[in-house]
């Protein structure tokens, strides 16, 4: 069979994002599974590092069983790039010509589309998240054998033209869950006319194999034994994290509660004077911490409206943790629902309310997070992730 080639803008283990998650553990479960799996990737070393410079050094590498081949870029007009992205991060949208700026000086890694070129005929591509150079260029070069991870948001930049001109003719589309096939259908047209394989597929997980005891992360931490909210992400407006300490810090001024709020992730986050003794920042967890903070956690809050997945989600069900989602994010809603894992809310009272109910329902919650657990084992499980896998590579093949 062909080479399988996942194409994103950066690469490797731990760098943190849902999207780069998930294709770093793709890439390697295919090939532990026999697939000829490579990643096509820049030389740039994550989202939060600048997109001009060089990182990594270009060429080829063998990453847990996995051969990359890295990219260099090149320069950029970022102040050109900023202006218009500020503008989209507004929820406003920009002119046709004023896309081409933004998708050309976003970053360039012209050596990676002329690799694709030259190699199409070896290769399936699977291009990783919608918006970036990456998927734009490549995915236009060998649409019949492409297919595209989109990652999709309801978002301003969803609604370009330039994405309307390239997403719906490739081969495949892969979403990671079902709403976020909802969307594309809203954005982009119904698959029959489109025209493509469409297939729901997400991400695998598996049970954490050391993770720091529940009591001994406490310990670490000094929650001692009060309950406490957990938040794991990126520590950001795009996550909602703002609007999340915001509430908690109204909760602990209103109701005085025993409970603890712990966040951790990279990000900075300014915490309330008045309101210190009831947040913990933990920080950038190790993988075993943060194991073992999802298994201590009373309930994962997780506020953000822009999910495709949300992995952060399964992996609190995998350790039997209850969540709280914000209702307006529809894959998490939509997960939540199915699950019957957790609750929801849309402002600040529902918010209490919730948080009311689990500080007060400790089996109730509990059976909350089993039940997502289950959803996991069911839909979201590695040998469930490959079967789907192996039957999307058939079909692009056939």
């Amino acid at each position: 069979m062909r080479k399988i080639a996942f194409v994103i803008p950066w690469y490797g283990r731990g760098i943190p994002g849902g999207m780069e998650t998930l294709t770093y553990d793709t890439a390697v479960r295919l090939t532990q599974a026999g697939y000829p799996v490579e990643v096509l990737t820049s030389t740039i070393r994550d989202f939060y590092a600048p997109w001009d410079k060089n990182h990594h050094r270009a060429g080829t590498t063998q990453e847990e069983g996995v051969t990359v081949r890295r990219f260099k870029v090149g320069k950029r007009d970022k102040q050109k790039f900023d202006a218009l992205n500020s503008q989209l991060m507004q929820g406003n949208l920009i002119a046709r010509a004023e896309q081409d700026v933004f998708i050309n000086e976003m970053f360039r890694v012209p050596e990676l589309y002329r690799f694709i070129e030259q190699n199409q005929a070896d290769y399936l591509f699977f291009f990783v998240g919608y918006m970036f150079p990456t998927t734009y260029f490549g995915a236009q070069i060998v649409p019949e054998n492409t297919a595209v991870i989109p990652c999709l948001h309801d978002e301003s930049y969803a609604r370009l033209q330039l994405y309307q001109e390239v997403l719906p003719h490739t081969k495949a589309i892969i979403f990671n869950a079902p709403a976020e096939q909802t969307l594309m259908t809203d954005l982009f047209g119904p698959s029959e006319k489109r025209q493509q394989i469409e297939q729901v597929i997400g991400m695998g997980l598996d049970d954490p194999h050391t993770p720091t005891p529940p009591e001994a992360f406490r310990q670490k931490f000094g929650l001692g034994d009060a309950p406490f909210v957990l938040y794991i992400g990126r520590r950001e407006p795009g996550k909602n994290t703002p609007l999340l300490l915001d509430y908690w810090s109204r909760y602990v001024r209103e109701r005085q509660p025993q409970a603890k709020l712990l966040l951790a992730g990279p990000g900075e986050v300014h915490i309330p004077a008045d309101v210190q003794h009831a947040v913990v920042d933990a920080g950038f967890l190790s993988v075993p911490d943060k194991q073992g903070a999802f298994a201590a956690a009373l309930v994962h809050c997780q506020p953000s409206v822009h999910e495709s997945f949300a992995i952060t989600l399964m992996e609190s069900w995998v350790a039997n943790t209850a969540v709280l989602i914000h209702q307006n994010c529809p894959v998490t809603l939509d997960h939540v629902r199915r699950a019957h894992g957790g609750l929801y809310f849309a402002n600040y009272a529902d918010f209490a309310a919730t948080l009311d109910y689990f500080l007060s329902h400790p089996h109730e919650t509990a059976t909350l997070g089993q039940q997502g657990h289950a959803y996991v084992q069911q839909n979201y499980r590695w040998p469930v992730i490959l079967e789907k896998y192996a039957t999307l590579f058939q079909q692009m093949t056939a």
